[in-house]
């Protein structure tokens, strides 16, 4: 078995064993707390640039299948576990763990401390780190200074979303999505009911959606920075007070930005498939699936024309708000789970409605 080796930033150094691709690989080392859903996690656009740890300790062992991808192409840069399980065991399984990284050419560590990594990200933050062959030819130090100067990926958005537009035909109420890198469960749940889906790339304006005549827009989940995404702001400004819009995860972050509120980075983000929600309108709590490294500064609000409508309860962040004026709701968490629990499932309905009731007010004065 080869050795790999994974290098953070701070020079601490992970030796463990090599699966999947051979290449070396460079990227912001994150975690996630999932126990399942590995295959959503390798899959989710919302992971782009990034080398993924799972905490959970054996990953692997229901292998892969057809069924539970979130995206074509996965865009991970790494994937860092405690125990690999080889020999996978269920019913759905088409092949291996290892098997499909080798076939997506993404490298993977088995056998390091992922307790350890998780308490150096949980202290100092996601950090840069590169996982490379383990040879004596390695220079640990040139590798850690070259990490250091890497400047952070900012173009997150352009490389998930598509290049064209493309239909999702229903016969029910017509919805724009825009994929900022969307995860295919939003989808589903738009087709689950009967949704006439028109999926547009993250820089289509608003003049060109309106021309669709929608019925609702959808604002997608995607990764990076929602700072960055400038186009995707101007496009949400265009559209607000114009049509129904739902907004999940960056759509939740660059809608807020739009209405004047303010993000932030969190120190080692939301990752996983186990984070309560409390709902302040109706004082619910929901178990969520999340994966986000920026947050909207509830302090930021204040002078906007949102309402904070659903708050975190392990550290008191923003995850949902409403806008005082039209039918527009956003959240942090992902509805669709896709992994995770399918608690917020009724807010892909409650979309539904806005958009019935807002069409039944236009025939009202038609």
């Amino acid at each position: 078995m080869k050795k790999r080796l994974l290098i953070l930033e701070d020079g601490t150094v992970f030796t463990g064993t090599a699966f999947g691709s051979d290449k070396a690989s460079q990227g912001e080392v994150v975690f996630t707390t999932g126990m399942t859903g590995y295959q959503e996690t390798i899959s989710d656009p919302s992971f782009y640039g990034q080398i993924v740890t799972l905490t959970y300790p054996l990953v692997g062992n229901y292998g892969i299948n057809r069924d539970d991808f979130e995206a074509i192409t996965p865009a991970i840069r790494g994937f860092v576990v405690r125990e690999l399980a080889e020999q996978p065991s269920n019913w759905r399984s088409d092949m291996s763990l290892g098997d499909y990284l080798a076939a997506q050419d993404i490298p993977g560590i088995e056998g390091i401390d992922t307790r350890k990594l998780t308490r150096i990200i949980r202290t100092k933050g996601a950090v840069r780190a590169i996982l490379t062959e383990a040879d004596a030819e390695v220079d640990i130090a040139k590798i850690v200074a070259q990490l250091q100067e890497t400047p952070y990926i900012t173009h997150h958005v352009r490389e998930v979303s598509p290049k064209a537009a493309y239909p999702s035909p229903g016969r029910g109420k017509r919805v724009v999505l825009i994929d900022f890198g969307m995860k295919h469960g939003i989808l589903r749940e738009l087709n689950k009911r009967d949704c006439d889906v028109l999926v547009v790339p993250y820089n289509t304006t608003a003049e060109q959606i309106l021309a669709m005549h929608p019925d609702g827009i959808m604002l997608s989940n995607g990764p990076g920075n929602p700072e960055d995404v400038t186009e995707g702001i101007e496009t949400i400004k265009g559209l607000i007070g114009k049509v129904p819009i739902f907004g999940i995860c960056l759509g939740h972050q660059l809608f807020s930005l739009a209405c004047g509120a303010k993000s932030f980075k969190l120190p080692f983000g939301h990752r996983g498939g186990n984070h309560p929600v409390k709902n302040l309108r109706t004082g619910r709590t929901d178990l969520t699936s999340q994966n986000h490294g920026y947050a909207i500064d509830i302090e930021s609000l204040k002078d906007t024309d949102l309402e904070l409508t659903h708050v975190a309860l392990n550290d008191g962040t923003c995850e949902g708000v409403r806008h005082k004026n039209y039918p527009i709701f956003t959240v942090q968490y992902h509805p669709e789970a896709s992994p995770g629990p399918e608690d917020s499932n009724y807010l892909f309905d409650e979309f539904i409605e806005m958009m019935e009731i807002e069409a039944a007010k236009e025939n009202q004065y038609a």
